[in-house]
């Protein structure tokens, strides 16, 4: 039986990280009804999913781009993709480019993962809209954060579900300096400076320093990513 999904209901993979949050306002401006999944599956930089109450509880005060809109989280448990993998990211290891010419910090199938289990559960709650934050644009060698694989999949998952979900990516032709630029257009100072302080980016799961940019440890891959986003943004706008 072919499930009922509304049309003003979208599902955010919400991390806790810049992009996944200001997805997350893209999708609050646009439906009328929100809900959130995360994924703890043994990530280095867990810190980001204690991040993510916040967020949300502050897009969701009086008069914030959330007010009315955000509905429940879920946060679900993968441990099982932590422990078939040998990463950057689920383990201590050096961040550097593998001999397969990846980066280690990729975790292999973990979109892939993520999306079949968030379209199952938006075929539950009745969510027709998934939304999602990766990025072609600052291309970090991860194949499964590419358009192609991104359509691709829509097409696997409606099949298998014989239904009509649609993948949204806000980011996917946008670098680290048009998605600050993005925040500042959809929530003001207010929504940027969340994105600043409350976001988390960092693969170590730095929270002690603070830079221009938010917290991090500086030097990692996303840091250095998100700090030149950043700067690029600042200069265009005489910030």
């Amino acid at each position: 039986m072919t499930a009922t999904l509304s049309e003003t209901r979208a599902l955010v993979l919400f991390s806790g990280g810049q992009d996944s949050t200001t997805c997350l306002a893209w999708a609050l401006q646009r439906f009328a009804e929100v809900e959130t999944v995360g994924f703890d599956y043994g990530q280095r930089h867990a810190v980001e999913l204690e991040c993510r109450g916040r967020i949300r509880d502050l897009l969701q005060r009086t008069g914030a781009i959330g007010e009315g809109k955000l509905g429940p989280d879920h946060l679900l448990p993968l441990d099982v993709l932590g422990t078939i993998s040998d990463t950057a990211l689920t383990r201590d290891v050096e961040i550097a480019t593998a001999e397969s010419g990846l980066p280690t910090t990729f975790v292999p199938g973990r979109n892939l993962i993520f999306l079949g289990l968030a379209a199952a559960l938006a075929y539950r709650r009745g969510c027709r809209h998934i939304v999602l934050g990766v990025c072609e644009t600052d291309y970090s060698g991860y194949p499964d954060c590419r358009d192609d694989t991104i359509k691709a999949m829509q097409v696997a998952l409606n099949l298998g579900l014989e239904t009509r979900l649609v993948l949204h990516t806000p980011l996917m032709w946008r670098d680290k300096a048009a998605t600050f630029a993005l925040a500042e257009e959809l929530g003001g100072d207010q929504l940027l400076r969340l994105v600043v302080e409350e976001t988390h980016t960092c693969y170590l799961g730095d929270r002690t320093h603070r830079h221009d940019w938010g917290y991090g440890c500086g030097t990692c891959p996303a840091c250095q990513l998100r700090a030149d986003g950043f700067a690029r943004w600042r200069a265009a706008t005489n910030r």
